[in-house]
């Protein structure tokens, strides 16, 4: 594992937001990941390691990390457009996406949007509900708002978390890049780079009407993995550490397969990274 490399971190203008990037060196094509509601680009970077040779892209959200964080509601059609609009600027096509969460929402509508920016698709426990969930009243979010979002440190972040539900789970290094790269600086402290009131609207629109992308998916024509967690969120609660994905899903899809994982919670790549990296490999970016 390489851990000499670093990315550069980019400011991308979308749709009058500036939307970071962080862009590491290597071959094209590159592996392009997107996070979930709340997290930032360098959850990635423990994935991103076991592939020196390979460029990879990991996109932060409006809302989210560096990016931009214009005040809500925040609406998820937003997140996929967004997607498609960093990829073209950046000029990426024929790339691995890798979405988890929300991301694998965005990354599978960008594939929609802009065809030519994906060769394949792995949805990582991807927020894409049964159809019969969208139109049915919003979810409660609310504990968001009451999270903590002062911190004078990261370290102070990791000891706060590292022995609670989910994080006592996660592998020790990804928490430690979640804690580290998911506070920013503010005047004598530090706070979190995902607003709880952007976590808050992002919870509380998943339900919309305009999020239900099921219509869309058969318009993908790229090889897709759907990776899920065993255990399936309860309709209308939102328990954060059990599937939020459609069964079917991978069944409305082309080209789909699924890979259903027992034992594990929503948080697959912060609890089984080595399951994600070894899927990546068999399907190509490992292959320089």
């Amino acid at each position: 594992m390489d851990s000499s490399r670093s990315p550069v971190l980019r400011l991308v203008p979308v749709h009058d937001l500036a939307l970071a990037v962080w862009d590491w060196p290597g071959n094209n094509p590159p592996i392009l990941f997107a996070h979930a509601t709340g997290f930032h680009g360098r959850i990635w970077d423990q994935i991103i390691r076991q592939f020196p040779r390979r460029r990879a892209v990991a996109i932060e959200a409006r809302g989210h990390g560096r990016s931009a964080k214009p005040a809500p509601p925040y609406h998820w059609p937003a997140f996929g457009a967004d997607l498609s609009a960093l990829a073209d600027a950046l000029g990426i096509t024929a790339a691995f996406g890798v979405g988890h969460s929300m991301g694998g929402h965005a990354v599978a509508r960008a594939a929609v949007l802009r065809p030519e920016t994906f060769q394949s698709l792995l949805l990582i426990d991807p927020t894409i509900f049964p159809r019969a969930i969208y139109g049915q009243p919003p979810l409660d979010g609310s504990f968001t708002l009451r999270r903590k979002n002062m911190f004078a440190s990261a370290e102070e972040m990791i000891h706060r978390f590292h022995k609670r539900d989910p994080f006592v789970r996660w592998k020790p290094a990804i928490l430690r890049d979640y804690c580290n790269y998911g506070l920013l600086p503010a005047e004598g402290h530090w706070t979190l780079a995902c607003p709880p009131a952007v976590e808050a609207s992002i919870y509380h629109n998943s339900t919309a009407p305009e999020a239900d992308i099921h219509a869309e998916l058969a318009r993908l024509n790229q090889p897709v993995i759907v990776m899920r967690a065993a255990t399936i969120r309860k309709p209308g609660v939102l328990d954060l550490g059990a599937s939020p994905t459609d069964p079917a899903l991978a069944s409305a899809i082309p080209h789909a397969r699924e890979i259903v994982l027992e034992g594990v919670s929503h948080y697959i790549p912060m609890e089984c990274p080595d399951r994600v990296t070894e899927v990546l490999h068999e399907t190509g970016p490992g292959r320089d």
